[in-house]
């Protein structure tokens, strides 16, 4: 017995030794990748030393001689903090994730490597004016230096048994690439349902769902409409369809990569004008963005220096969003049509040729070699043509090839750094209009109290007669794109009459310059209504104003909503015990998306189990002749919802209801069995719902007390969509700024998901619970707390 206890002992002590020496092992290969953050390092090729210093959240001060020396260094921060997530921005977009996760990620890699995203770097690069080269070389100069000075890989290259692999130039085009793929891609998709619902509806069924304009918006240049006529019954019958077309499908998402961008000129804020920004995308551990800042002398003006503060994008040098002193800048994702999909002809007796405006052309074929880890490699074949890839094929078999604005080498470019140096709202628009960046709502102030907002981005400059949301042929002379619009054809404003200007995705002009833009998918103006109206609310303005309205979660939108699930509850048989218990739900209900609702969860739970129910009656009637059809992105479904609602044409009705009124009884009836299901009706609260979910890129193959470790705590969140606090469990703001130029000790910048990509570093999580809490951290870095000094080889 003795014998047996003893061995017990020793066992039980060894292998807490063992796993002690494994946790110890672990922390030394960890601390052997943290990043450097004191004393002296050698980069030969600077002309002269840079100073890094870091405050208490990790902001970077970048303070050295040029531009150049400056973007080095950069690099080399940038690689050191965050090489793992700049590298699967370079992959996304090149199809190259399968050499890091293998098999898992070859669905993505197959996809992505149609668009040839690594040969259209190299094309980027050749047509990038020299000096805009010059500093891309440099950045990657400090990028392999950086990561090649870590004693040990990055920890996740140590998870996936994987080497990071040389920066080249190229990549950082790509990184620029991955961001056209964020905001673009879900719009350019969306066409090819548009074309289904054409070729199956009748004309006024597809006008009424595919509306471009609504109650809701809050365009910048305005003009009026009307809103379509319902289809007559004439032109469809949703009673007379079988019922097994009616799925019960989810709803489509509304979240959309997109942002809050304001401004007030500097007659409502004491002289200079104030910029508020919040740009809404899916949420991550490091965050996208980091918290830079630059000073170098001005080159023009001697005694000057450039004091550039905003965030950066670690794989590009550049500041995204910012202020330099003179002016700040910000972006809004314009969801504009910058994607075309061209009909291709092919010769019936040689499939090898195509037709075009001047005859028959040779396709192109290409063949791509995707590395797959422990999997042997696949070969891609690709057929292209002069408009771009052959990607997908339209409602009836016609092969389609896409023309996109990421796929055209002029429309890339780093003149977005020349904003770093200009000192008036108006110089600034002349280059957002020049940038090649997906084209984005660009709104900036200036110290001197002006704003001004046009889009940043260049625009395809479209010829002929075909409608740009539907699939065309472009084999008639002069269709198709005719070169880029002149910057004199963009929409600007400048020193509006109002004093203000806004944009949140939806849609902001009208008439003509709409046709020029296009519609890819605008969101529901309701956002934008709401930061427009807090606008004309007051007279003066300061930047603790503008977090206010970025952190309004006030559910004007469900407003009717609530109303009507009231109502209907009201009209029901109180005796039914899920009725009871729905009107107890609502009892909180305080017109806000809080966290500590009840009554929120249970009004917009119904709001789109109503939504889902109408509209899916309209896919059923294409799903008469594609059985799989599920409805894309409608820009204004709010509007065709409560047209039908307040009309209730029977004709509209799905066939499975009796009428109206038991289309929203029995509505209500499902989301309180789901609701009850889903961990009760009154028992759990909006927060509980919308708990963070903002993870580690690879924390979901971890064990969950590491995982733990790795991402931000599963804090209740206020707000949702369509209202300014946009929030989700892992999409929302990925930083919340608002500045003064010349005034910047005033502003604030928060983001979510911390600094570093080091979990042992300080940095790692830095700055979230300011984000979280709306408690704002100070726009410019804080007093320094760590210093490195770059120097050159020769100091």
């Amino acid at each position: 017995m003795h014998i047996t206890l003893r061995f017990t002992r020793y066992f039980l002590i060894i292998s807490l030794l063992i796993a002690c020496l494994l946790i110890l092992m672990t922390v030394l290969l960890l601390r052997g990748s943290l990043p450097q953050y004191d004393g002296e390092t050698v980069l030969p090729q600077l002309s002269a030393p840079v100073f890094a210093d870091r405050d208490g959240l990790g902001s970077v001060t970048l303070t050295g001689e040029n531009r150049l020396d400056l973007a080095m260094a950069m690099g080399y921060i940038h690689a050191q903090e965050r090489f793992f997530e700049m590298d699967l921005m370079r992959r996304q977009a090149a199809g190259e994730l399968s050499e890091l996760f293998g098999a898992a990620a070859i669905t993505h890699d197959l996809k992505a490597r149609h668009f040839r995203m690594r040969a259209r770097a190299s094309a980027v690069l050749n047509q990038l004016p020299a000096e805009q080269r010059q500093l891309l070389e440099v950045y990657r100069i400090g990028v392999n230096r950086g990561i090649s000075a870590l004693t040990i890989h990055p920890f996740p290259y140590l998870l996936t048994q994987t080497q990071p692999a040389v920066w080249q130039n190229e990549d950082s085009i790509l990184v620029i690439f991955a961001m056209f793929f964020t905001l673009n891609e879900t719009n350019i998709y969306r066409e090819l349902k548009l074309s289904s619902m054409r070729a199956t509806l009748p004309d006024s069924v597809y006008q009424f769902l595919t509306m471009h304009a609504g109650i809701w918006d809050a365009p910048l240049l305005d003009e009026s409409f009307e809103l379509p006529e319902l289809p007559s019954a004439t032109d469809i019958n949703l009673q007379s369809l079988d019922e097994h077309l009616f799925k019960d499908e989810r709803f489509i998402t509304e979240q959309t990569p997109g942002s809050n961008s304001f401004a007030v000129s500097g007659a409502l804020a004491n002289g200079s004008a104030v910029v508020a920004n919040d740009m809404h995308l899916t949420l991550r551990v490091p965050n996208l963005w980091f918290r830079s800042r630059l000073i170098y002398p001005s080159a023009a003006s001697a005694g000057q220096l450039h004091d550039i503060t905003g965030i950066s994008l670690p794989g590009v040098p550049s500041i995204i969003i910012g202020s330099n002193r003179y002016i700040a800048w910000s972006f809004t994702n314009s969801h504009g049509d910058f994607a075309d999909w061209v009909r291709i002809n092919f010769d019936g007796n040689d499939k090898t040729r195509y037709l075009n405006s001047t005859g028959w052309q040779p396709i192109h074929i290409i063949q791509e070699t995707i590395r797959i880890r422990n999997a042997p490699d696949e070969i891609l074949t690709i057929s292209e043509t002069e408009w771009g890839p052959i990607m997908a094929e339209d409602h009836d078999k016609t092969p389609l090839a896409l023309a996109w604005t990421a796929l055209r080498p002029e429309a890339i470019n780093l003149k977005l750094i020349e904003l770093e140096q200009v000192k008036t709202a108006e110089e600034a628009a002349k280059i957002a209009q020049l940038a090649g960046i997906p084209v984005q709502n660009f709104i900036v102030g200036d110290r001197s109290g002006n704003i001004s907002w046009t889009l940043a981005g260049r625009i395809p400059a479209r010829s002929g007669n075909f409608d740009p949301q539907l699939p065309a042929d472009w084999t008639s002379p002069n269709t198709g794109w005719n070169g880029w619009l002149n910057p004199e054809q963009y929409p600007l404003i400048t020193n509006p009459a109002s004093h203000r200007l806004w944009s949140a995705n939806s849609r902001t002009v009208s008439g003509n310059k709409l046709e020029l833009l296009g519609n890819g998918g605008y969101d529901l103006g309701a956002r934008a209504t709401q930061i427009r109206n807090s606008l004309f609310a007051r007279e003066q303005f300061t930047v603790e104003d503008m977090q206010a309205i970025q952190l309004d979660h006030r559910a004007l939108l469900l407003s009717k909503w609530y109303q009507l699930l009231t109502t209907t509850l009201d009209s029901a048989d109180n005796t039914l015990p899920w009725v009871s218990v729905m009107k107890a739900a609502l009892n909180d209900w305080d017109g806000h998306a809080s966290s500590n609702s009840i009554a929120y969860r249970a009004v917009r739970t119904y709001r789109y189990e109503v939504m889902q129910t109408v509209l899916n009656g309209f896919a059923a009637q294409i799903r008469q002749y594609d059985t799989s059809f599920k409805l894309p992105r409608l820009s204004q479904a709010e509007v065709i919802v409560w047209q039908l609602i307040e009309q209730q044409p029977q004709h509209l009705l799905p066939a499975t209801y009796k009428n109206w009124e038991d289309l929203l009884f029995l509505s209500a009836q499902r989301i309180a069995e789901q609701m009850q299901k889903d961990g009760g009706i009154t028992e759990r609260n909006w927060g509980e719902v919308n708990a963070a979910r903002i993870r580690h890129p690879l924390s979901h193959k971890l064990p969950a007390w590491i995982a733990r470790w790795l991402d931000m705590p599963a804090d209740p969140l206020p707000g949702d969509h369509n209202m300014p606090r946009v929030q989700t469990p892992d999409f929302g703001a990925s930083q919340r700024s608002a500045v003064t130029p010349g005034k910047e000790e005033r502003g604030y910048l928060d983001m979510p998901g911390g600094q570093s990509g080091h979990p042992l570093s300080p940095y790692y999580g830095s700055g979230h619970a300011n984000w979280v809490s709306g408690k704002p951290a100070p726009f410019l870095p804080g007093k320094p707390e760590r210093q490195m000094r770059f120097v050159p080889s020769n100091s």
